[in-house]
């Protein structure tokens, strides 16, 4: 492990992640779920972007279109708020058995938008790039990784924040709500809006 390269590459990720749609989506998701499963959720999300970047690099950038990934990320969006809206009814109905399933599908679901969010991100391609420009494939990737988990556990913390300002039911709604006007920024930017 090269400290000097990890120090290079922290806050640079740690920066570039801060206003990123990625820290928005866990900050809104841990106001309504389990904060140890969403940031756990993206967490596992940005371990497995770091590695794609580390190890692919820009080639696989050159592979997808961005507008791709532009549509995936708006479709994943879209149904983020669709759950938003379901898991709200679940949970109400189903105090004690949601619990549970909530976790998992807390989990999957975060998982599932921050893996889909940050295709073609800038801190993945900045990722990708620094590999590439350090050759020192593990100081880039675990510094990378520790930035983007500690933007995770500080949007996790004021999701949690939020909900004492907040009651549960209107921070779901509001959930659906940001996930659909993402998912709208999504789809313009796709189809070159």
């Amino acid at each position: 492990m090269n400290l000097a390269v990890f120090a290079a590459v922290f806050p640079l990720i740690f920066l570039g992640e801060l206003p990123d749609k990625s820290m928005f989506a866990s900050l809104i998701l841990a106001s309504r779920g389990r904060p140890l499963a969403v940031w756990a959720g993206a967490a596992a999300a940005f371990a497995v972007h770091v590695a794609i970047a580390v190890s692919i690099g820009v080639a696989l950038f050159n592979i997808l279109p961005h507008r791709v990934v532009d549509g995936l990320v708006a479709v994943l969006f879209a149904a983020g708020a669709v759950y938003a809206f379901l898991i709200r009814n679940q949970v109400e109905e189903e105090p004690g058995d949601a619990e549970a399933k909530t976790s998992a599908a807390t989990f999957a679901t975060t998982f599932a938008v921050i893996f889909i969010a940050e295709w073609g991100d800038l801190t993945q391609v900045l990722t990708a790039n620094l590999a590439a420009r350090y050759h020192s494939p593990w100081s880039v990737g675990v510094a990378a990784t520790l930035a983007l988990w500690t933007v995770a556990g500080l949007a996790v913390v004021g999701g949690q924040g939020l909900l004492r300002l907040v009651s549960v039911r209107k921070a779901r709604i509001a959930t659906a709500f940001v996930l659909l006007i993402l998912a709208g920024f999504s789809a313009a930017k796709a189809i070159g809006a």
